[in-house]
């Protein structure tokens, strides 16, 4: 069986780099893209279980990314890795499946509690598909 494909959705390549290599070392299949609409393609011609997604991007911003995800594959979890510390979800994210427990704010000093989440999301994903 196959591990699950993480996208890794960040402008800043130093993040999206170390995250991915995090991941990677956690067992995870990665894709990486610096802008949300990259992240539409990639979406289109990969399966992925889960998204890890800066909210201050160029172009479509994270949270409309995350609204133009669900319309592809309404299976598809969300984590959100922001700098913003004044970011919180709205209600059509809250609709979407999104909790406050899923964002982590930048910089995460602790990656094992992002792991965790994304085990959490993974887990529920696969046992109520």
């Amino acid at each position: 069986m196959l591990a699950p494909r993480i996208l890794v959705l960040d402008d800043e390549p130093i993040i999206r780099m170390s995250l991915a290599a995090y991941l990677e070392d956690e067992g995870y299949q990665v894709l990486e893209a610096a802008t949300a609409e990259h992240a539409l393609q990639l979406l289109d011609q990969h399966d992925i279980a889960l998204a890890i997604v800066d909210i201050r991007l160029p172009g479509i911003d994270g949270a409309e990314f995350i609204r133009y995800a669900c319309n592809k594959d309404a299976a598809l979890k969300f984590i959100i890795h922001t700098g913003s510390m004044e970011f919180r979800l709205d209600e059509s994210l809250r609709r979407l499946g999104l909790r406050t427990s899923d964002i982590f704010c930048k910089p995460v000093k602790d990656l094992s509690g992002l792991a965790a989440s994304i085990g959490q999301r993974l887990v529920y994903n696969v046992q109520f598909a």
